[in-house]
């Protein structure tokens, strides 16, 4: 059975993290989900395609699936290669001064084609990983922020009613430096979870390679030890930053140790000391926090000798990467579906799409100020987010052609329109609109009668109206047949006799109309 393909959002992901971030296939593979075969695979479809990231902006994701796996040949089987003596290796790594780049060399000298140093070391790794269930981690300088909010909460009173409202305690820590950061927020909900990691990434001045947060329901739509789903508003969060986000296992704080201590030290140091202070405000209760992290920052560790402040400008500051020019605006994704009168329903708002679109599903990235709609990574529409419930916001290239044409008619342009060309128009016009139970029903006969002035002009139109008047005609037939006769150009006839006078009827055209 084939297996699954890779969809194209996670290609973009993998090509974008192993080459804007600089992650490992095994770091990406983590941060997916998926297996690290999978994302070594993509990356050969990927150059055996010849193409180069940053991808070209036209590319579609139709276009690059199709690229990828037009080709169903089957992966070529890797040839077999000498298996090296793992215990030895293992055995020899312990002595001083001997490193895996010796070993392997070692290694490529008794064996000309043996493995390459990298997959050498993924199956060392592997093998190492079944001797022993615990591992000691090392932070390389900038690699990883870790991200947790504490278990204690603290009170803020409200000073107009006197209710207490418990916040939330958001805890960053740098890997290498300890370098920590903590701020409260009211909820753990996602605005708060994305608004508080941008403001810790710029209290570091700068970007990790990784963030590192536990299994938040927030930030991890589904937590499963093989495949944990994240969610896509933190995805994009790392896009913007160029950053990559790396999960922890479910009940593996090992994993995780750096955060749990930060978060412990935050709880003694920090809430501990704001246990019989009052706040009235969150804003106060920040204040509070920000000075005394500043001063736990600043003190000197005990085993090191040395603050966390100045292990983070020796370490982790140099190794950061830039900051982006602007801040992460917060973004909601939904999934959305297009309903037959091509537009997308967003908070009761209906905002269109290209008509060829009805049906499909679309992602709908939502900001405060905008709503864009994606379908398979394309974006097909973007609109100013509008207000009221129930109202449309559309795009008239959106719509189909026989819609275009009259979506721009409206009572007040009709009415304009008619008084341009003469008194008797625009008093036809409007009667027809008022005989109507709605006035857009008669859209269609008046925007007709408009029209005949481009064959017949304006002055020929104006003596049909009143012609018309006259005879109690109210439809477009009618004025189009007092033209097509020249009806228009004949003079009226004279009074009739006293007893071939007619009930004035509007169905009743009267001896005039046939003159």
């Amino acid at each position: 059975m084939p297996a699954k393909r890779v969809s194209m959002r996670r290609v973009r992901e993998i090509l974008r993290l192993k080459h804007e971030a600089g992650a490992t296939d095994r770091v990406i593979a983590r941060s997916l989900g998926i297996a690290r075969s999978t994302v070594g695979l993509t990356l050969e479809r990927v150059a055996a395609a010849g193409l180069r990231w940053p991808l070209p902006a036209t590319l579609t994701d139709r276009v690059l699936e199709a690229m990828l796996y037009s080709s169903r040949g089957s992966r070529p089987a890797a040839r077999r290669k000498a298996e090296p003596d793992w215990p030895y290796i293992h055995h020899e790594l312990r002595r001083p001064g001997v490193t895996l780049m010796l070993l392997w060399e070692e290694y490529r000298q008794r064996e000309p084609g043996g493995y390459g140093y990298s997959r050498w070391c993924d199956l060392y790794r592997a093998w190492e990983s079944r001797l022993s269930p615990t591992m000691r981690q090392s932070h390389p300088a900038g690699e990883r922020m870790f991200v947790d909010y504490a278990g204690q909460t603290v009170d803020v009173i409200d000073g107009a009613t006197g209710e207490t409202r418990a916040a939330q305690v958001f805890v960053a820590t740098m890997g290498a430096s300890n370098y920590t950061y903590a701020e409260a927020t009211w909820t753990q909900s996602l605005p708060d979870w994305i608004g508080a990691h941008v403001r810790a990434l710029a209290f570091m001045g700068g970007v990790p390679a990784q963030l590192v947060p536990d299994n938040p329901k927030v930030g991890v739509d589904r937590a499963n030890w093989y495949e944990p789903g994240l969610n896509r508003t933190y995805l994009d969060l790392a896009t913007h930053y160029g950053t990559a986000i790396l999960p922890t296992r479910s009940r593996k704080p090992r994993d995780k140790a750096k955060v749990e201590v930060a978060v412990l030290v935050v709880e003694r140091w920090i809430l501990a000391r704001l246990r019989n202070c009052r706040f009235f405000s969150l804003a106060a209760l920040n204040r509070a926090i920000a000075e005394l992290v500043a001063d736990l920052n600043a003190r000197p560790m005990r085993r090191l000798g040395v603050s966390r402040r100045d292990l983070f400008r020796e370490l982790d500051y140099p190794a950061l990467k830039s900051l982006p020019a602007e801040l992460y605006e917060y973004a909601e994704w939904q999934p959305r579906r297009v309903g037959r009168d091509y537009h997308v329903d967003i908070d009761g708002h209906y905002y269109s799409v290209p008509y060829r679109l009805i049906r499909e599903r679309l992602d709908a990235r939502i900001t405060e100020r905008t709503i864009e709609l994606f379908c398979k990574g394309e974006r097909i529409a973007v609109h100013l987010r509008g207000g009221g419930r129930g109202r449309h916001t559309t795009i008239p290239e959106h719509m189909p052609s026989a819609h275009r044409r009259y979506a721009d008619w409206t009572i007040e342009r009709i009415r304009a329109d008619a008084a341009a060309i003469g008194p008797n128009t625009a008093k036809l016009t409007g009667l027809i609109l008022e005989s109507r139970p709605h006035p857009e029903q008669g859209y269609r006969a008046c925007i007709g009668i408009l029209r005949l002035a481009r064959h017949y002009g304006a002055d020929r139109l104006e003596a049909a109206c009143d012609r018309g008047l006259d005879i109690g005609a109210r439809s477009y037939g009618s004025i189009q047949s007092i033209l097509k006769h020249g009806l228009d150009r004949r003079p009226p006839p004279g009074p009739a006799a006293q007893g071939e006078l007619l009930p004035d009827h509007p169905n009743i055209r009267g001896p005039r109309y046939y003159h």
